[in-house]
């Protein structure tokens, strides 16, 4: 716990010490940590094993790029694998462990692969696992499950929460770095609504490891100030720990913030994370750029980094990586690395320079015109071995390397609409290409400008450009002096010496001999070359080594870089959580309901619920001494019949519709009539699809000459509000009608049975009588003082009414009714004991609205008006769908009373074989009738209407079951209608 690498600086909080484990040893680290830079500062440079070869792995970077140090946080329920140990905060009481090791890091018995590694190149699987064909199940698919993966999940419930959020802004930056920082601080001075995201919970990007000055301050310094003035705008939103994952159409970018990603638990009522949807109208690319290496003989040690994260380890967080260091470098970018470490008192052993000429670094020994070609070391670097400018070679001591061969701009989220990117030479490196997000502009190192001031002024140019655009003044203010030195790089891919393994892909232990084999075997296409390699298909997605092996691949077949393509980028930017995508969508939210008026009420009687779409419905209310279901729906079903029962009917989609042409559009709507309906009348109404399918049921009441409320099914409440938006707007945008949905806005309930006049007379401030409010009666009224709505319509076959209050009074009704009702034994029944009454009555549902149903299907064809046009009609007439002998709706119960049917059964003649050359149609719904004392059924039949009082049978061949059944109408219970106009 000494932190025997700390050096003196860096921007964390030496005041306070944190305590963490990692593989259970102890170690101590401080606030503004990564959990990466604290095992460096302690000595620890081997902390993970790569994919294949389960080589030793150590850091390469300091970012959301790194491949390497990927290990597993916390333990128990909140154990997460595959974490960046670079971008990991530090917190006190950190848990981490290695994975894709065992039994231990630093032994790794599946290392016995790397000494197998002429069987496993580029490409084996393909080779190996085709033959033969017996071996795969058995041998093959078996040994690549256990090897497959690298972290371990763990099977204990997720006890944190996920978050979704939804955000809109002018303009969208992404990125916190100096051109991000410009950007958002230009637009936020000119009072455009701007979000500023970046993923470090540190903004300032770049300038966090740096040394250089802006406008004679600390870089570092600088960015605070601008981070402290955008967040006292009111108009500005920062969101650190936030990164971009995925642009999308529209201007829409998907973002994942680690809310409490920092903390041991997130603090109550908070997420662990957040997904949020931004609604942006423009939106800036700042996103930096990504350093690449150079691949030599066996580069991938623990100590081998890039040079750039060597100079943030010692900037940032105040460690150096090794105590003795050199670096290998093609372009000015590593001398910088030099310069700093030696500044900070690091002992840099030398500074290898691939190209010749230039001046030398003052102190250091500076190699120009030098090679590294191969390092040695077990578990960690050791030492280098150079080719010198003459050809001899020179071992250099060191337990650090950092490398450069030049930087890669942020390019990934302009290819998420297939944007290619394009190559540009003076930097040797791609940038973003055109055809990108629609609105979306690059800035700063994201663009290709890799300078300071390029930065700066780039993040302001772009900003000012997409706020014209948008038409909000603003102006360009004195940019600060800043850093402005000119790109100085030679192309270095690869050392060309050396007969053993030079790694562009650590983690997928990808090597320049895979590449070279791929040429070889003539999969040259950079995208066969990404899959038979496995080149950048890990948790980087090749942002440090899929430029390496293009560039390698692009010698090999003689072309230049940009001839030899490249592959673009899809979201995620970077790994996503499960449990982030999923939100709040787990367990009783898995899929949202909501509750009706009633529910309160009904859960104090110990209701029985059921989701019916969106809603949790009451299906039945048990009494004392019942002791199964169907107790309490045959006891609710007949005294509904008897006298009075009370039903919660909210989730009926309501709909106002207004307006002079009101009737007009609903005729048009509708296979029948409602422009004559009278005022203060409901009438059945069946709705068509365009191919004259039955869409939708209910009734609508005209409420004044230019007002009806009409109801549809619980299910397509939403879909048919949808539809008849798009009749309004769309196809008769003239008509004078405004539609809003009001499904929510009154708490409704049917009152049916011999008594329910009786019962609502009780409550109803006006006459009720029959001849006042005669049956498909509607109109408005008032409960004991308060408004409501009437109207005389029943499901359920007995006299019935619908009454319906605004919802906040909902609560109050169904108590009063159930008060007012104990003068006449009332009941509260469910959707089970409704389905029972419904079919007793012969009232189509879910079941028989299939979505492949006629009106003819459904007994309902002369519902179908000839005198006008409507949706569907003209489909309607199709002659298949107009034969005598087609599907009709039927009745059915079992010939022995004691018998039992099921919905899904298929009807069969009686000795016909059981196939489907004997289909003859289907039950569509089933219930126990209390009052036939037998199953009955609703179901369609071919010629079903000339076959009532025939015997068929009902064979489901699920449960194996075979009943004999009577074919009758569908109306069992009061079929001439007598008690539904009482």
């Amino acid at each position: 716990m000494s932190q025997s690498n700390r050096i003196a600086g860096g921007q964390i909080d030496r005041s306070q010490t944190f305590r963490f484990t990692f593989d259970g040893q102890a170690y101590a680290g401080h606030p503004g940590d990564t959990l990466a830079s604290a095992l460096l500062a302690n000595g620890v440079r081997l902390m993970g094993r790569s994919f294949k070869y389960h080589r030793p792995r150590g850091p390469i970077s300091a970012g959301s790029e790194e491949p390497n140090a990927l290990v597993q946080l916390r333990s128990g329920a909140r154990q997460e694998p595959n974490t960046r140990a670079t971008v990991a905060e530090l917190f006190d009481g950190l848990e981490a462990t290695s994975q894709n090791a065992w039994p231990s890091l630093k032994f790794d018995a599946m290392a016995i692969n790397d000494k197998l590694n002429t069987f496993f190149t580029a490409g084996f699987y393909y080779k190996t696992f085709m033959w033969p064909a017996a071996f795969w199940e058995k041998v093959y698919e078996p040994i690549i499950r256990r090897a497959a993966g690298l972290g371990a999940l763990t099977k204990a419930e997720d006890p944190d929460e996920y978050d979704k959020g939804f955000a809109h802004c002018d303009l969208l930056v992404i990125g916190a770095g100096p051109a991000g920082l410009m950007a958002a601080l230009t637009a936020g001075r000119a009072g455009a609504r701007v979000i500023l995201a970046d993923e470090d919970f540190r903004m300032g990007g770049r300038l966090n490891a740096e040394t250089f000055e802006i406008g004679a301050m600390a870089g570092a310094d600088w960015a605070a100030g601008i981070v402290a003035e955008l967040a006292a705008l009111p108009n500005v939103r920062l969101m650190n720990r936030t990164t971009i994952v995925g642009a999308f159409d529209h201007g829409i970018y998907g973002a994942v913030e680690r809310v409490s990603d920092h903390l041991a638990v997130p603090a109550a009522g908070k997420p662990r994370q957040t997904l949020w949807r931004i609604y942006s109208r423009r939106a800036i690319l700042a996103g930096g750029a990504t350093e690449r290496p150079i691949a030599f003989e066996n580069n991938d040690r623990p100590g081998v980094m890039l040079a750039g994260a060597l100079r943030a380890y010692a900037n940032r967080w105040g460690v150096a990586a090794g105590d003795r260091v050199a670096v290998f470098t093609n372009n000015d970018d590593g001398l910088r690395t030099a310069r700093d470490l030696q500044a900070k008192g690091v002992n840099v052993a030398a500074v290898i320079d691939s190209r010749q000429g230039g001046d030398l670094l003052p102190g250091i020994r500076h190699l120009q015109g030098a090679q590294v070609v191969d390092s040695a070391g077990r578990l960690g670097l050791a030492s280098v071995t150079v080719r010198l400018a003459n050809g001899r070679t020179d071992t250099i001591a060191c337990t650090a390397l950092g490398v450069s061969g030049g930087w890669n701009p942020n390019v990934n989220i302009t290819s998420h609409h297939r944007s290619r990117p394009e190559w540009r030479e003076e930097i040797a490196a791609f940038v973003p290409g055109a055809g990108g997000p629609a609105n979306l502009a690059a800035a700063g190192a994201a663009g290709g400008d890799l300078s300071t001031h390029g930065a700066l002024a780039s993040g302001q140019a772009q900003a000012l450009a997409a706020l014209e655009s948008l038409g909000i003044s603003a102006k360009a203010s004195d940019l600060p002096q800043a850093e402005d030195a000119p790109i100085a790089i030679s192309p270095l891919w690869f050392v060309h010496e050396g007969k053993g393994r030079a790694w562009i892909d650590p983690q997928n232990d990808v090597t320049v001999k895979d590449v070279k084999l791929a040429h070889k075997e003539n999969f040259t296409s950079v995208e066969h070359l990404k899959r038979y390699t496995t080149l950048g298909m890990a948790t980087d997605q090749g942002k440090t080594g899929n430029v390496l092996g293009l560039a390698v691949m692009a010698e090999l077949t003689g072309q230049s870089i940009p001839a030899t393509g490249t592959t673009i980028y899809r979201p995620p930017y970077t790994p996503v959580a499960m449990g982030t995508l999923a939100g709040r969508s787990r367990g009783k939210e898995f899929k949202p309901f909501r509750l009706t008026p009633s529910h309160k009420w009904a859960s104090e009687q110990g209701a029985v619920f059921v989701e019916v779409g969106n809603w949790l419905r009451t299906q039945w209310v048990p009494k004392l001494g019942e002791t199964t279901w169907r107790e309490s729906v045959d006891r609710e079903v007949l005294a509904t019949r008897k006298s009075v029962g009370i039903c919660d009917v909210t989730t009926l989609g309501k709909i106002d519709i207004q307006g002079t042409d009101a009737g007009a559009f609903l005729d048009r709507v509708y296979c029948n009539t409602f422009s004559t309906l009278a005022v203060g009348k409901c009438r059945y109404g069946l709705m068509l699809r365009e191919d004259g399918m039955v869409f939708d049921d209910g009734t609508t009441a005209r409420m004044g000459q230019n007002e009806f409320v009409m109801t549809t099914t619980t299910a397509n409440a939403v879909t048919v509000f949808r539809h008849l938006e798009y009749c309004r707007q769309c196809l008769w945008p003239d008509m004078d009608v405004q539609l809003i949905s009001t499904t929510e806005a009154w708490a409704q309930y049917s009152v049916a049975g011999p008594n329910a006049r009786k019962l609502l007379q009780k409550l109803v401030d006006q006459d009720i009588s029959d001849a006042a409010f005669p049956y498909m009666g509607a109109g408005n009224i008032t409960i004991q003082g308060q408004r409501g709505r009437l109207f005389r319509i029943s499901f359920s076959g007995e006299l019935a009414y619908e009454i319906a209050v605004p919802t906040r009074y909902g609560d109050a009704l169904i108590r009063k009714l159930v008060e007012a009702g104990k003068e006449f034994d009332a009941v509260v029944y469910g959707t089970e004991a409704l389905g029972v009454m419904r079919i007793e009555k012969g009232h189509v549902a879910g079941g028989e609205l299939n979505g492949q149903s006629t009106a003819l299907n459904m007994g309902l064809g002369k519902m179908v008006s000839k005198k006008k046009d409507a949706i569907g009609m003209v489909l309607s007439s199709r002659e298949g769908m107009n034969q005598p002998g087609g599907y009709r709706l039927v009745g059915v119960k079992p010939v022995d009373p004691k018998g039992s049917i099921s919905a899904g059964s298929h009807f069969m003649e009686i000795g016909a074989p059981v196939e489907l050359a004997s289909d003859g149609g289907w039950l569509t719904a089933k219930v126990y009738s209390p009052h036939l004392g037998c199953d009955i059924a609703l179901g369609y039949l071919k010629a079903g209407d000339q076959k009532i009082g025939r015997k068929m049978r009902a064979v489901n061949f699920l449960t194996k079951t075979d009943t004999e059944v009577e074919i009758v109408s569908p109306h069992f219970f009061d079929p001439e209608g007598e008690r539904l106009r009482g």
